[in-house]
């Protein structure tokens, strides 16, 4: 097995809080870092009743400052939303108060909707540059040049490790032009998957960061005691998706005993689509199919999924995903 990782959107159950996710997300943090997986990431979305990461370098600076030696980054920075000096200095920030910990995945996606790209005073064409923005802002993390006018501080010279973020082709081709590991977003958007790690390795150049191509994948793992059970946890995210594909929002749903009561044939098709990478059931059963997954894709590490309504189900589920790697695999290329 590749090295693990996870990927926290720091979700709001029904009826919980904010302030109750983001504190789960310290604990859930915590586990990871006991139980050995590479690093935590947060991701950024705006305008969404049950993500509670939406300011994600303060959510990355709660989840460092509360842990020791896990890597946290972003998984990641929308960053269209954004100059790519005001990125620098918070991950400049990040990386002056815990130094060689902190990672930054890039997106280009604005990662909410049109409206609130708006009110995050935005021009829905910001993505079009996110290639340059990517330029300048490996520039404002990296040693000062002579005559250098604009300065990240902090920021310059601690070279934050850049990551490039995708769900299409895009993101490959620009990974691997620049040098610079890709992370495919797999557990919601698992389609162009194949294509895009084939296109990204033969296309990979060397780069100062990154000698050779490194693919990580997202995955959603929900594991349970028993598959039963974990196929019921599952239908959280089940529901969630299902309500996407209904255009409708909200906090995380608690498990339901049968999804089929839930969601119409055409929704099933659309939201079992979008979760295609997923791996539910009890050890046995998720090792069997990741196995399978792993040497389709052939990933370098995962990055672990996990929306369940129970927190102590969810770090369970860590738990039980972690104990597949009883004998460490080495140490990932990207530590």
């Amino acid at each position: 097995m590749p090295p693990f990782s996870i990927l926290d959107l720091a979700p709001i159950p029904q009826g919980s809080t904010p302030g109750a996710a983001l504190a789960n997300s310290l604990d859930l943090a915590r586990h990871a870092e006991a139980l050995g997986y590479t690093r935590y990431w947060l991701a950024e979305h705006h305008n969404m009743t049950g993500i509670a990461s939406a300011a994600t370098a303060v959510a990355i600076a709660h989840v460092a400052g509360g842990t020791r030696t896990i890597r946290v980054g972003a998984g990641g920075i929308m960053l269209p939303n954004h100059s790519p000096l005001v990125i620098a200095e918070q991950f400049g920030t990040l990386a002056s108060l815990h130094p060689g910990r902190i990672d930054l995945g890039l997106g280009r996606a604005p990662g909410t909707d049109q409206r609130t790209l708006r009110a995050l005073r935005r021009d829905p064409s910001a993505s079009d540059t996110f290639p340059q923005d990517v330029l300048e802002l490996q520039a404002l993390l990296g040693p000062v040049q002579p005559g250098q006018v604009i300065q990240a501080v902090p920021g310059a010279g601690t070279q934050v490790p850049l990551w490039i973020l995708g769900s299409s082709l895009f993101g490959a081709q620009l990974a691997a032009m620049l040098g610079l590991p890709f992370a495919f977003a797999s557990h919601f958007a698992p389609e162009a998957l194949m294509q895009a790690l084939e296109v990204y390795r033969s296309r990979f150049e060397p780069s100062a960061q990154l000698d050779r191509p490194y693919a990580m994948v997202g995955v959603n793992v929900i594991a349970a005691e028993t598959d039963a059970e974990a196929r019921r946890l599952f239908t959280s995210p089940q529901q969630s998706f299902t309500n996407l594909v209904r255009g409708t929002r909200g906090q995380l749903p608690p498990p339901i005993d049968d999804i089929d009561l839930y969601w119409s044939p055409a929704e099933k098709v659309q939201a079992s689509r979008m979760l295609a990478c997923s791996f539910v059931g009890a050890k046995d059963t998720v090792r069997r199919e990741l196995e399978a997954f792993v040497a389709r894709t052939q990933a370098d590490e995962l990055m672990v999924a996990a929306a369940v309504y129970d927190h102590g189900a969810r770090v369970r589920s860590y738990e039980i995903l972690a104990e597949l790697q009883a004998s460490r695999t080495p140490e990932p290329l990207l530590a």
